[in-house]
């Protein structure tokens, strides 16, 4: 499995609409892209380092998909309608990572 995470850096009077972000971005991107995204979660930013500092990012949203091919393929036929909606909750420009999400496991108790 394949994470995207769309990141957008903190700035001083950096404008993101987070209840927009959350209430009509996301939900567009997944239904734009169906069974290809299996799921989505959302970041908000709140603290740096440590108290006082600001987040390194104002908000990250995550895409998880099966595979980067599969991404593509729910991604890509809707990337300028998806781009297009930006404007509509920020003014930063987002930041692009793709991972793979290694799988935990819990260290088992020798008895």
């Amino acid at each position: 499995m394949i994470k995207v995470s769309v990141m957008y850096p903190y700035a001083p009077g950096a404008r993101f609409d987070h209840a927009y972000y959350r209430d009509q971005h996301f939900p567009m991107v997944k239904e734009l892209m169906g069974d290809y995204c299996l799921s989505y979660s959302i970041d908000r930013g709140i603290v740096g380092e440590e108290a006082g500092i600001p987040p390194l990012y104002i908000a990250m949203g995550h895409v998880y998909c099966v595979s980067i091919d599969e991404f593509q393929a729910g991604f890509s036929p809707h990337v300028a309608k998806i781009m297009a909606d930006l404007p509509n909750y920020t003014d930063q420009i987002p930041r692009i990572q793709i991972s793979e999400v290694v799988p935990h496991f819990e260290a088992m108790a020798v008895v």
